[in-house]
């Protein structure tokens, strides 16, 4: 882990600070009377001494760091490199002022104010490297908890699409089956749009998002086949304008909810008829309708929504985690279903 040092913008604001003290320090002994090239080197010997031993005690946390609420051991610990600092610093001195009875003296007696001030600026540096490293180990957990979240949330997402092709797969091979004998033109040509359907669901399978004209170009594949298994029973409106179109929309999210229109609108009655499909772009939000009629007497479409609805709320609550974004009404025989996905 990086330590606070190792960020050029880090390092220029420590150098600067020490630069300054350096001064401080100067003008400090410059006042007590001390000729200024002897308060310039006991400055400069004293503080770069300071600053190497402050370094240390911030990249030491980068290999060890005490358990929450051992702080005493950071302070011990800049205790015993502040001794460190003194013999250094008391040594170096000594060598440079050797014959200089005056400044001797007044460095014994200055030592346990070196002391002092080095264990402060020591305890501060490192109490900033604890709390940096802390934050830095806060953000990589982040990171980690949000990238497993990221692949939970996708392996589902992924799922639930493998979930929707076998449902409807096995649908069309039951039609396609059941034409085989009695319509051969009308299985080829039932195997041949099925063909056109899975290959389109192949192609986008990496891309989760598409355009509503994309979706709605693979969602006509579908209802090719599903005329081909009703006839003339099943119509459909579809009304979009040129804006909604250009918006995006998970791909495969609207298969499902138009295959659970069909189901309750065609399995049981013997009439025609007709799934109306309705969007807008409005407010930032696409809104999506899709209306079929039901008998009230044979299907229960408050309770029977089955996987269709169920999948598409799921993967809708995923992506945005809202609950709202799928809603369903009944009015007049008629079920809708009301889809809002929001828009960047």
């Amino acid at each position: 882990m990086p330590s606070p040092l190792s960020a050029v913008k880090n390092r220029l604001i420590f150098i600067a600070c020490w630069l300054a003290w350096l001064l401080v320090h100067f003008a400090i002994l410059y006042n007590w009377n001390m000729d200024w090239q002897t308060a310039l080197t006991d400055s400069s010997v004293s503080n770069i001494l300071l600053a190497i031993i402050c370094q240390l005690a911030s990249n030491s946390f980068a290999y060890y760091r005490p358990q929450k609420n051992r702080y005493l051991y950071i302070m011990l610990f800049c205790a015993a490199i502040s001794i460190l600092y003194c013999l250094a610093t008391r040594y170096a001195l000594i060598k440079l002022f050797t014959g200089n009875e005056a400044y001797l003296l007044f460095l014994q007696k200055s030592m346990s104010v070196r002391f002092a001030v080095a264990w402060l600026a020591t305890g501060c540096m490192a109490l900033i490297s604890e709390l940096w490293f802390a934050l830095e180990e806060q953000k990589e957990n982040e990171a980690r908890k949000t990238a497993a979240e990221k692949l939970a949330t996708e392996a589902e997402l992924y799922k639930l699409r493998q979930q929707l092709q076998p449902h409807f797969l096995f649908n069309s091979l039951n039609s396609i089956s059941a034409l085989v004998n009695i319509q051969p033109d009308r299985a080829r040509t039932m195997i041949q749009q099925l063909s056109d359907f899975l290959r389109g669901t192949l192609k986008k399978e990496e891309n989760q998002w598409t355009t509503l004209g994309e979706e709605l170009q693979h969602l006509q594949l579908y209802l090719d086949i599903e005329k081909v298994r009703f006839g003339h029973r099943l119509n459909t409106i579809v009304h979009c304008d040129d804006i909604a179109r250009e918006q995006r929309i998970p791909h495969m999210l609207l298969q499902p909810v138009v295959e659970n229109a069909i189901k309750f609108g065609l399995y049981d009655t013997t009439e025609d008829v007709t799934i109306r499909i309705d969007v807008q772009y409005k407010d930032h939000y696409l809104d999506i309708s899709v209306q079929n009629p039901f008998d009230p007497e044979t299907s229960s479409p408050k309770q029977g929504t089955g996987f269709g609805l169920s999948s598409v709320q799921r993967r809708l609550y995923l992506l945005f985690a809202r609950q709202d974004l799928v809603t369903t009404a009944t009015q007049d025989n008629q079920f809708t279903t009301l889809i809002k996905i929001p828009q960047a």
